[in-house]
């Protein structure tokens, strides 16, 4: 009888950060436990302390070169009310077109660039191949359509902002320089074309994803919580809102909760085996509150989407799973694209608003509160900043809860349904540890994001002379 073995997938692939998952076989070389493990520690949460909070903004927008602008506008917001004051109206849908602008762009490298392989090329195909340069070569128009739609919302970003990546636009207040006519002109003249291929990239996956019955099955396919953020009347939100949560039967968990009161929702625990949080919802506990967040809670969540092609497309998406939320984590694939033609739709509608161009776009005050809560809809899910500061404005303390994070739960369980349905140890195929990947390319991961803890954080430091003979070793536990 075969030993006990483990499995080690070390990097995962095509995702953004480093991580590696772990699967446990029995002597039958049956799949006995799996883990997904962030491996690469960051604490932005300690070394922000003793720094201006109005540094903040630009600070923590370091986080992450794939989603700075989320971190922007969740940083703003909390310092916002630091400063305890709105800001002009104006300030407002700049921040949000910028803030879609970013789930533009980072939804389309998510699908076009780290997931479409896998969709196109086939799970069990070549994997010096099954890349986005294999893409190029086998569906060359839809690689384009990735490329070119990615670009849109980049330049969209840099348009407003000044750059792509880490703009300085975004600052307590508001924003730091008005949006002109010509620039408006600009972007205007993008949106048909993104448009375009949002729906003929949607029209193609609705076909394509009849293909994988059995994934869909099993891509983390279980019963779990639903949380995001929604419109005062239920609508699908991104900059601002309450939060909502659904249970897998489609009941209101909690609804139309001040995102300041999230620490009454959300505990966070922390694990010896990965430097990312788990956050879990309170009142069921840990682990049995799981919850997932991102583009499949967002439409699961909401009443509607408020925009025209969008809503059809949520309706569309429904029938995936009637009358209940859709419980599929392989449908997040389908979600982020509905997304995208949302995000250009309300892009397009907030630049023909009149008052866009108006150049009332800053509040200026100095500190008036010790804490702020800052709390918006990154691409990936909810995203949380949470600070305090001393009577000089400088940090104390800061609580960073990452989208990312907020599904390590639920990656987990579906690291360990794949691999119990496709990873045979007696007879290991590629394929099956690709699965066993792509099921994490489904949750989208930023790993740069959400490598922070609470508590004490396990450690494990190997000192090793130059023959690889360990000579001291420290683990603190």
């Amino acid at each position: 009888m075969a030993a006990n073995r483990t499995l080690t997938i070390e990097p995962v692939t095509r995702i953004e950060g480093h991580s590696r998952i772990t699967i446990q076989l029995d002597s039958d070389g049956r799949v006995a436990d799996a883990k997904f493990h962030l491996t690469q520690f960051r604490g932005f949460e300690k070394f922000c302390e003793g720094r201006p909070y109005r540094e903040m903004p630009a600070l923590t927008a370091r986080t992450c070169g794939i989603c700075p602008v989320s971190h922007l506008v969740a940083s703003s917001k909390a310092c916002d009310q630091l400063l305890s004051v709105s800001i002009p109206p104006t300030a407002v849908k700049l921040r949000r077109i910028m803030n879609l602008a970013q789930l533009l762009q980072s939804h389309a490298l998510s699908f076009f660039h780290l997931s479409s392989p896998d969709l196109l090329l086939g799970w069990d195909s070549d994997p010096a191949q099954r890349n986005i340069f294999g893409v190029m070569r086998s569906h060359p128009q839809l690689a384009k359509d990735g490329i070119r739609l990615r670009q849109v919302g980049q330049v969209m970003i840099e348009t407003l902002g000044g750059k792509r990546i880490h703009p300085a636009w975004m600052v307590p207040g508001g924003v730091n320089e008005p949006l002109t006519e010509e620039k408006r002109s600009s972007l205007l003249k993008m949106i048909p074309e993104g448009m375009t291929i949002a729906r003929r990239t949607y029209n193609l996956f609705k076909d394509l994803v009849t293909k994988f019955p059995d994934e869909v099955q099993h891509f983390g396919n279980f019963p779990s919580l639903f949380l995001s953020l929604v419109t005062p009347r239920g609508g699908l939100e991104h900059y601002d809102g309450l939060i909502r949560i659904k249970d897998a039967e489609g009941n209101l968990v909690e609804d139309m909760v001040p995102p300041e009161e999230y620490q009454r929702l959300i505990g966070e625990a922390v694990e010896s085996y990965s430097y990312m949080k788990f956050p879990y919802y309170k009142r069921h506990g840990y682990p049995n509150g799981m919850y997932r967040v991102g583009p499949l809670a967002r439409l699961n969540n909401c009443d509607r989407c408020g925009t025209p092609f969008a809503d059809v497309a949520l309706a569309e998406f429904r029938t995936l799973q009637e009358a209940r939320p859709v419980a599929s984590s392989f449908h997040y694939h389908y979600a982020r694209l509905v997304e995208i033609i949302f995000a250009l739709e309300t892009i397009d509608r907030l630049l023909r608003d009149p008052k866009i161009l108006e150049t009332r776009i800053r509040a200026r005050a100095r500190s008036n509160q010790d804490e702020g809560i800052g709390v918006a809809e990154a691409p990936r899910g909810i995203l949380i900043h949470h600070y305090r500061i001393n009577p000089r404005g400088l940090m104390t303390w800061m609580n960073l809860i990452i989208a990312t994070g907020h599904n390590n739960l639920a990656m987990n369980r579906s690291v360990q349904q794949v691999a119990e349905r496709y990873v045979q140890g007696n007879q290991l195929q590629e394929g099956m540890l690709n699965r066993v990947e792509a099921v994490i390319r489904c949750y989208d991961p930023c790993l740069s994001c959400a490598s922070h803890a609470v508590g004490q954080m396990p450690l494990h430091i190997q000192l090793r002379d130059a023959t690889g003979r360990i000579v001291d070793e420290l683990v603190r536990r």
